[in-house]
């Protein structure tokens, strides 16, 4: 099949309709983040309407039909400011799939990043990354003059979170101070109320110079309502720059993702099980967590050892009262719930078995052996999720130890489960991630933002093994019907992918490294190390030959548009 004719014309209307919308957009921010349940539900109803107009019926969780999707984060888009940002190197990204005819863009947490850069340690849960505004889009607004773009320039195929504290937040200062605060739009947004807590504890954390709440006076760190009140008024404008942040990131968003669904292709965002404990939203919630009298932690969340790491990963996040949680009806994951699903058409929850049980570790722990099983919300919390918001498309994480209690939950929730190739080539028939294996309710992919690329991987495997692995797959692609003959690394990594295709997933997901066939240089994370991790970035968005390549493997598993 060739490629629509009408690609170039769709993505000009789309970028044409953005552009003419941004106005429009500014208005609409308040109600963007502060969404009642009902605007929740229609956000989910328009993203199945539009998978019913391309179909022919409605969406069923993550995809109602065979289709494709590329793994990309947004920090990982090229450009010349440092990091990926919500720009013009994002439309042609959404354009390079829209040719490939793929119909999902999937990234990871769109949060401000906090120790360690990690996504899934932000110092507010419901936040957009402020490296991620993009400076030229300022400009044509009027807040930057050109000139000063340069302050933001990085050449450099890797993330550089130094250079980016140090020059993206003056850069932002530098716009803020041209930006006027009594526009309505920006009142609205305010008054809604949505970053209240968030522009509060930021504001609170740069008068004490970054440290986390614990180590700030009582009266701030026990929000005494008397002494908070006076803090805001005398640092009125350090709180109002960092609603502008916010305001100007979902802004940015907002455009973004119409453009995107306009390409007829879906965002698929990831919600953290976990929350940062230096973060508004315990300090805002604190009996909603375990804590001790004096707000330290008393117990963290992790993962036993498994196969990603002999001593487990200590996450260090403080794990929930799931007791004052279920007494309070589960009103802050579902307003969670709801924010995420304001951002995305689908919804991918991270560490999904801790809903069935969580393991819990004692804060002061050096590493997560030692630590125990407890019993979690189970399906009560996402049953007073979709009372509120109507049905949603969740795709369920549950990698790692996984036992029938998680099994249980996730066929009563009906969520799609993860299948991972990577993890399927043990020489088990059992395996569950072999392809015979693997059902029409799952996502597939090759491997998730915490494996290694495909190619790094079989580049690690010693002799003895990677003969075992293709003496696995090579029976795979002969019965998946794939003309493959894998030989050599690059080859074996390219079958892979197609067999990540082939199966019967209604969705199969590729990490756009394993699309590239990168090595390990490509890792976006490597859990359990704390350094050299979320600094991937392509070093240029792929041309119409790498789209025509993906684009005929789509069309060749049967799940082209």
């Amino acid at each position: 099949m060739q490629e629509k004719s009408g690609t170039v014309s769709a993505a000009r209307a789309a970028e044409e309709k953005a552009a003419c919308g941004a106005a429009e957009t500014v208005g609409k921010i308040a109600e963007t983040v502060g969404r009642t349940a009902e605007t929740a539900v229609k956000t989910a109803e328009t993203a199945a309407k539009m998978d019913s107009t391309e179909n022919g019926k409605g969406s069923a969780p993550a995809a109602a039909e065979r289709a494709a999707g590329v793994l990309l984060h947004i920090s990982s888009l090229p450009g010349k400011y440092g990091i990926g940002t919500l720009g013009r190197e994002a439309r042609r990204f959404a354009d390079f799939l829209h040719a490939a005819g793929v119909r999902y863009w999937q990234v990871l947490p769109l949060v401000q990043t906090g120790y360690g850069d990690s996504p899934y340690q932000s110092v507010f849960s419901a936040s957009g990354n402020p490296y991620f505004i993009d400076p030229e889009t300022l400009a044509a607004e009027g807040l930057l003059k050109k000139r000063e773009l340069a302050l933001c320039e990085r050449a450099g195929e890797r993330v550089d979170y130094g250079f980016l504290y140090d020059r993206k937040f003056a850069l932002l200062r530098k716009a803020f101070s041209r930006f006027d605060c009594t526009a309505p739009a920006f009142r609205a947004f305010e008054e809604e109320g949505a970053f209240h807590d968030y522009a509060l504890y930021m504001a609170l954390k740069t008068a004490h110079g970054g440290q986390s709440f614990d180590c700030w006076e009582r009266r701030y760190k026990f929000r005494d309502p008397a002494a908070l009140d006076a803090f805001l008024r005398e640092h009125r404008g350090e709180y109002s720059f960092w609603l502008f942040v916010q305001y100007e990131f979902l802004r940015q968003w907002q455009t973004l993702k119409e453009y995107v669904n306009a390409l007829g292709i879906r965002i698929i965002g990831d919600i953290p099980l976990y929350v940062a404990y230096d973060s508004a939203d315990v300090w805002a919630n604190a009996h909603l967590f375990k804590l001790n009298k004096n707000l330290s932690c008393r117990k963290v969340a992790g993962v036993p050892p498994d196969y990603f790491s002999a001593t487990g990963q200590l996450w260090g996040n403080p794990v929930y009262d799931w007791k004052a949680h279920a007494q309070e009806g589960y009103a802050w994951w579902t307003a969670r719930i709801r924010r995420a699903f304001a951002l995305y058409d689908v919804v991918r929850v991270d560490h999904f078995r801790g809903f069935d049980r969580y393991y819990e570790i004692p804060a002061g722990n050096e590493t997560a052996v030692g630590g125990r099983w407890r019993r979690g919300p189970g399906m009560a919390l996402f049953d007073a999720a979709q009372r509120a918001l109507g049905k949603l498309d969740f795709i369920a994480e549950d990698l790692g130890t996984i036992d029938d209690g998680v099994r249980r939950l996730i066929r009563k929730s009906g969520f799609p489960s993860m299948k991972v190739l990577e993890f399927a080539f043990d020489g088990d028939p059992n395996n569950a991630y072999l392809p015979k294996n693997i059902g029409e309710n799952s996502v597939t992919y090759t491997g998730t933002h915490d494996n290694d690329t495909l190619v790094g991987y079989l580049k690690s495997l010693p002799a003895w093994e990677y003969g075992r692995l293709l003496s696995i797959v090579k029976p795979l692609l002969k019965e998946a019907g794939i003309a493959a003959r894998p030989v050599g690394i690059e080859s074996t990594a390219r079958a892979i992918a197609r067999l990540a295709l082939s199966v019967r997933s209604r969705l199969a997901v590729l990490p756009m490294q394993d699309v590239l066939l990168q090595g390990a240089e490509a890792r976006m994370n490597t859990p359990s190390t704390g350094e050299g991790n979320w600094q991937y970035r392509l070093p240029r968005i792929p041309g119409a030959a790498c789209a025509r390549a993906l684009r005929a493997a789509v069309e060749e598993a049967g799940r082209a548009r």
